[in-house]
Formats: structure tokens, sequence, C-alpha cells
């Protein structure tokens, strides 16, 4: 007997992104509230994210547009100039857009230039699908693909017009999109009550941990979050130069001395993530809502490093944990001489105008800080000792009447 429950969503299938280097054009709208600069910004982070998930970008196209055309995303001649590059290179699958597509959109594009169109959301989930390793982070992201995916299945659907009579789930005259609609809302129910069940179980599991001080790293993806968990934990974290290396909340016991605390290493942050994936996650940030101190990595050789800082503040106060002692720890600082700093400035000059920088970004945000590079182990010492301090603060505020010999 076949199994009647086994539907295929549309006749389109959406597949990922294939594991062989894919070859791969951005493009973006500069739209009445942005700068050029800030999509061309954009675009360097798509072309990121575009080579994270195997990808390489051979074009980028922009258009000043005050509004993106509602079938197109782009204006007539854009698309035309879009599909002549795509004519002229063979090797093109491809075209990822920067903002999200509606499905109508999607496959009017796809028609008119016969390659694969990629939204932002959707390269971001197809990342997040490859990177996940945890029953939770699997679950989250398939939550987040049946979300992105339910409000695109009319553009999707190339057959709206067939009708089919119903057995058992699908009424009399119901369209199949229709009951895949029904399916995708089952199983966003099914996903959202099984991720019920894994938090009551990472509830307790945060229980059993007892009465420690939890310190979490947050920050804004690949600012060196999951290397600085290695050097202070001493464990074996996984960490690379690509966006979103880690999506699983690891959890380590560090001890300073003779204080231990608890440290955990999160998911990082990026502009424009989107609101579903957000929500679908909101169960994997409870580890930075529970915490007592944070440690806001921030990728200081950045040329927007501090673009970075907001969009990862403003989540933060999103998850209503801004108020909690935060110390902000720039990285890289190795690679931000080599980036800003001549070669012959000699190591005084040098000296002075880190310590200008460091003073200047301490009145601009209230939060303590500390240069450091993870990566060479330089102000490590320092490093430690500041959180050793804030962590030994937390304990005797924790326990106001108990002596602590640390």
């Amino acid at each position: 007997m076949s199994d009647n429950n086994n539907w295929n969503l549309g006749e389109k299938e959406r597949v990922g992104l294939k594991k062989k280097i894919e070859y791969t054009i951005l493009v973006g709208v500069i739209q009445k509230d942005q700068s050029e600069e800030q999509v061309i910004e954009y675009l360097d982070e798509l072309e990121f994210l575009a080579e994270t998930a195997g990808a390489k970008t051979l074009k980028r196209f922009t258009q000043k547009l005050k509004h993106p055309d509602p079938r197109t995303f782009v204006g007539k001649g854009k698309l035309e100039e879009v599909a002549a590059y795509i004519e002229k290179n063979e090797d093109i699958t491809m075209v990822i857009f920067d903002d999200d597509l509606t499905g109508k959109q999607t496959n009017i594009l796809e028609e008119e230039l016969k390659v694969k169109i990629v939204d932002r959301s959707s390269l971001i989930l197809d990342i997040f699908a490859s990177r996940a390793q945890t029953a939770q982070a699997k679950t989250q992201v398939e939550l987040a693909q049946m979300q992105y995916m339910l409000p695109r299945l009319r553009g999707l659907w190339t057959h709206l017009e067939r009708q089919r009579g119903g057995i058992g789930m699908r009424g009399p005259g119901e369209k199949e999109i229709e009951t895949d609609r029904r399916i995708i809302r089952d199983k966003i129910s099914l996903l959202k009550s099984k991720l019920e069940k894994i938090d009551q179980q990472n509830v307790t599991q945060r229980k059993n941990r007892g009465a420690m001080i939890r310190v979490s790293l947050v920050g804004y993806t690949n600012a060196g979050k999951s290397t600085l968990m290695n050097l202070i934990s001493k464990s074996d974290v996984f960490a690379e130069d690509k966006l979103f290396a880690t999506l699983d909340t690891t959890v380590r016991k560090v001890v300073f001395g003779r204080m231990p605390f608890l440290l955990s290493d999160t998911v990082g942050f990026i502009r424009k993530l989107p609101h579903h994936l957000v929500e679908s996650f909101k169960s994997t940030l409870d580890e930075v809502r529970e915490s007592d101190l944070l440690l806001h990595v921030v990728d200081i050789a950045h040329p927007h490093f501090e673009d970075h800082l907001n969009t990862v503040e403003s989540t933060l106060s999103d998850l209503g944990v801004s108020h909690k002692p935060t110390l902000l720890v720039f990285n890289k600082i190795d690679l931000y001489r080599k980036r800003y700093f001549d070669d012959y400035v000699d190591e005084e000059t040098r000296s002075t105008l880190e310590k200008e920088l460091e003073e200047k970004l301490k009145s601009r945000y209230e939060h303590e800080n500390i240069f450091i590079s993870a990566l060479n182990k330089e102000n490590i010492d320092t490093f430690r000792q500041k959180i050793t301090e804030m962590v030994k603060d937390l304990y005797e505020i924790r326990y106001p009447y108990q002596a602590k010999h640390w």
C-alpha cells in the first residue's frame, strides 16, 4: 500500500545549494532610504554568505529604485542586462538577490533568466541547514524553512487551476495549493511542539548546572567567538573563517584560579537576518537571556565594525538583555594594525593611537572594553583578569552573606 501522507509540496522542487562550487551573480537595489555605500557593504556580506554556502561570485548588479518592481524586483532594463550577462557566461547557474523575494517574483525571474533564483533569506537558511548538528538546531532550521515557504506557495505553484476531489484531508474541489498550505501549517505546529519539548529538556539541564555564574559570548557572525571559546575553555569548538560556523550553543565549565563559571558560545548575529529565523532561534538564545555576564566580541579590523556592534546591541535589546553586565571584547587587533597602521609607525606612536581608539570607544559605549587577538593570544592575561574581577563581583552580589575565598 502506498503512503498517502508523502505529498509533494508543489511541482517545482526547492533544492538548496549543491556542494560543488556554483557560479553566481549578485543583485541589489538601492532604495530611497539607503546610500550606495550601504548597498555595496550589504553585497560584500552577501558575497561572503555565498562563499560560505559554496558559491563563487562573478559579477554584481545594482539599481536605484524608489520601490522594487512587484513582478521582477528590478526594472526591465536591468533584468535584460542581467539576462545578457548570463547568456555570455554559461557557467552561471544562480542569481542571488540581497532582499527577500515573493514566490511570484521568484517564479517570473526563473522563467526570464533560466537559472536558479535565491534570495538572502533562502541563502541563509541553506547555510543554517548545512551547519545544523543537533536535533534542536535541525528542528529550528526546518521550522524557519516552513515559515519561509508558507506565504510563497502561490507564486511557486504553476498549476493553480487544477482541482481534485477530496477524500480524507481535502474537501470537495479544494485546490492542491490549499492542501499544501494545510500540510505546511500542520508541520509548523508539529515542529513547534517538538521544539517546546527540547526547550523543556534544556531548562532542566540549565537547572542542573547549579548556581554557578553564567557567561555568554555574543557578537556578529565571524567576530571570533568560537576561537575565543577554545582559548578560554581549552576545548575544541568548531571555528573557521566563514559566516555562521556555530549554530548550536556550546557550554563549557571554566575555572580561573579557584573560581568556576559556565561559558557558552552562541549563534552569531547578522544584519537583515530573516524575522522567521530569529523567531525560530529564540530558544537557542535563551542561554543569553539566562546569562549573568555577556562578553560582546567585536571584529575591530572590520571596516564597519561599529555597524556590526550596533546590530548586536539592537538584537540584545530586542531579547531584553541589554541591561546585563557586558565586556566589549575588540578582537583581531593584530589584523587592525596590519590594515590601518603603516609599516613605519614606531611602537610608541602605535601605542598612542591604540590608546586614543580605546578611549574614543569607551566614551561612545557605556561598557568596559579591552583589545585582544584571540588568534595570537595577545592581551589574553589582562582579558582573563577582567573576566575574573567581573565574575567575582557577580558572585559577591549573589551571595552577599557568604564569604568567598577565590
